[in-house]
């Protein structure tokens, strides 16, 4: 098969390949199982729990998991941001085809994490590889989070001046903002304990495609609470304007409360 990859676009690649979280889905892929949920345990704060550098579901993930309604709820979430997120011109462009069940392979992915079911895993292990045509005339077999954030990376959708660049971080910004919503629109947000925990499970996991981002996570949270940003958001289109896809990374930055700019324990230790 002909090959077009850039340099870049490889090291980049490979970069994410290499993370502690995508590795590890590799090397559990025979072995996961669902967790017992901690029964009786207060869930009021639920810590995330990282190992060498990746996530662990723990009872207490699980016993959230139970009680925000299982993985129906998370789906239900899913589901409501990548409605949100087609809608959106900018994120869009990302995805070769809306159509694939994107709400259930992300959900089941979460549900997975929290200590249910190992769907995404087994969905994954029998997903067709089809080879799926790429910018510069290349195909691409998507399997797992690294390969479908490269094919997106290269999405013939894009402009060709952006084909092949990375998420940066006015695109985490974006895609953070609607996930927020979708969560407290759907009225998951209802349980405080789960906000607070997937807040900072979303920071975490956002770290892999934009290193910077993790530090918008609980901006992003805070955009979504406010109605007018909401009635803001619709008026201009489905876009969020200049004010995130044209500011500077540096100016970004100074719009964050200075406890949020460098915060070295979060979200790992409030």
């Amino acid at each position: 098969m002909k090959r077009m990859f850039s340099k870049s676009s490889k090291t980049e690649k490979q970069k994410m390949d290499e993370d502690p979280d995508i590795a590890l889905e590799r090397q559990m892929a025979d072995t996961l199982l669902s967790i017992q949920p901690a029964s009786g345990v207060s869930t009021t704060y639920v810590p995330l729990k990282i190992s060498g550098g990746s996530f662990q579901g723990t009872p207490e993930t699980a016993q959230l998991l139970k009680e925000i309604g299982g993985p129906k709820t998370i789906i239900h979430i899913i589901k409501t941001f990548y409605k949100k997120v087609f809608a959106n011109p900018h994120l869009e462009v990302f995805f070769r085809d809306t159509a694939e069940p994107h709400g259930e392979r992300l959900g089941n992915w979460i549900v997975e994490k929290m200590g249910g079911e190992p769907l995404w895993t087994r969905e994954r292990a029998t997903r067709p590889r089809v080879p799926h045509e790429i910018s510069g005339g290349d195909k691409v077999v998507v399997h797992d989070r690294s390969s479908a954030h490269y094919a997106g990376w290269h999405s013939v959708k894009r402009p060709k001046k952006d084909a092949g660049k990375r998420f940066k971080l006015h695109d985490t910004r974006v895609w953070m903002r609607l996930m927020f919503w979708a969560a407290r629109e759907t009225g998951a947000f209802e349980n405080p304990a789960f906000e607070s925990w997937y807040i900072r499970f979303i920071a975490h996991f956002v770290r892999v495609y934009e290193r910077l981002a993790p530090s918008f996570a609980r901006e992003s949270a805070r955009w979504s609470a406010n109605p007018e940003n909401i009635e803001k958001y619709y008026k201009n289109e489905n876009s969020m304007g200049s004010e995130v896809l044209s500011v500077s990374e540096m100016s970004a930055f100074d719009q964050l409360p200075e406890d949020e700019r460098d915060d070295a324990y979060w979200p790992y230790d409030d």
